[in-house]
């Protein structure tokens, strides 16, 4: 299509693989979103639910921590849980980006913005 034309050829190529890197990255934002995953603590006694975003979706927590006189203990738990489902949110993520940069034929470790 563009014989002749030097390196338009290739410029070309590197536009449409650009534009179908960002529908993949827009796709894999999409899925992440949907994904979820579940941080734990006090031997599951509190759990968080989140998205693979980081966006908190739900707490489940055991009645039997609720004493009164635990309130701080109860608290810790709870922020416990939800900085260990955000963790797991934040290399979940991390493991799809770097699953779509190899599909990509980009090196694995390659650092691109959400």
């Amino acid at each position: 299509m563009l014989k002749g034309l030097g390196g338009l050829g290739d410029m070309a190529k590197m536009m449409k693989a650009a534009q179908d890197m960002q529908t993949k990255m827009a796709d894999m934002q999409e899925d992440l979103a949907n994904l979820t995953v579940v941080g734990e603590s006090g031997a599951g006694l509190v759990k968080a639910t989140c998205s693979a975003k980081g966006e908190l979706k739900s707490l489940d927590i055991d009645p039997s921590i609720f004493d009164p006189n635990e309130k701080e203990v109860v608290e810790d738990l709870i922020l416990a849980a939800i900085k260990d489902a955000q963790s797991r949110a934040t290399t979940k993520a991390q493991d799809e980006m770097s699953r779509l940069t190899e599909a990509m034929g980009l090196p694995k470790d390659m650092k691109l913005p959400f």
